[in-house]
């Protein structure tokens, strides 16, 4: 007795499109209860300001700078000779196109350029 070998392909197939419209309309359902969670807030965005220049590197200056400060597409952070109020200006003003300005808070900058400027 021989089977057909497409038998399974179709089965597999069906078993498919049925997952796919289950977990549509399961998402539909999600999508509906996540709103209902976010009613209230009015899309307020809340933003954590980070503590220390470490936090604030590991935050938003690790892609460029790399994770043991030895630079990938942004030069590396070890032995700069730059002095605080140079790194200060680079955070302040940025550098280039390839150093934006603005990335760290207004508050931190002094602590971020100090710290900076000591990474050996």
């Amino acid at each position: 007795m021989k089977r057909n070998p497409v038998i399974p392909y179709i089965i597999i197939f069906v078993f498919g499109i049925v997952l796919v419209f289950f977990l549509s309309f399961k998402g539909l359902g999600d999508m509906k209860e996540i709103a209902k969670e976010g009613e209230g807030k009015g899309g307020e965005k809340t933003e954590v300001a980070a503590s220390n220049p470490e936090d604030i590197y590991k935050s938003t200056c690790i892609g460029c700078h790399g994770d043991q400060y030895q630079g990938v597409v942004g030069p590396p952070l070890k032995n700069t000779g730059l002095s605080k109020d140079e790194v200060k200006d680079i955070l302040n003003n940025g550098k280039g196109t390839g150093m934006p300005k603005g990335l760290v808070p207004a508050e931190q900058v002094d602590a971020m350029a100090e710290w900076v400027s000591k990474i050996k």
